[in-house]
């Protein structure tokens, strides 16, 4: 009878999964330059499934762009679709609604992420 290998470990799934997310990370929060205001069209790598266009002058569909591209983007995306000054800004909010590991990764790189939740709070 053959046997069925085990799953991975939740420690080992969850270290693969921060070595992805800050495999991608910027250098600095200063090369995030992405647009401020209007439409934006995700492309399908980054948005494979429902919407695609975010309206940035949409609190919400800002808020959505943002953690769509925080969880399925490249650094190419990261620095086209995000900006550092959106992203300061929401991040007290933002942190809450991405998964834990992209949560530590941009914290880790960025304390000033982590120091802005901590004050809004």
């Amino acid at each position: 009878m053959a046997q069925l290998s085990s799953p991975v470990p939740p420690a080992l799934a969850g270290e693969v999964l921060r070595a992805r997310y800050a495999g991608r990370l910027p250098a600095s929060l200063r090369d995030l330059a992405g647009p401020v205001s209007g439409p934006v069209e995700l492309p399908l790598h980054v948005a494979w499934s429902g919407l695609r266009t975010y309206d940035l002058d949409r609190p919400r569909q800002r808020m959505s762009l943002y953690r769509t591209v925080l969880a399925e983007g490249q650094y190419e995306d990261l620095v086209a679709f995000l900006d550092r000054d959106l992203l300061t800004a929401q991040w007290p909010a933002l942190r809450t609604l991405v998964s834990r590991h992209v949560r530590q990764v941009w914290e880790e790189r960025f304390p000033q992420l982590a120091a802005g939740a901590s004050s809004a709070a």
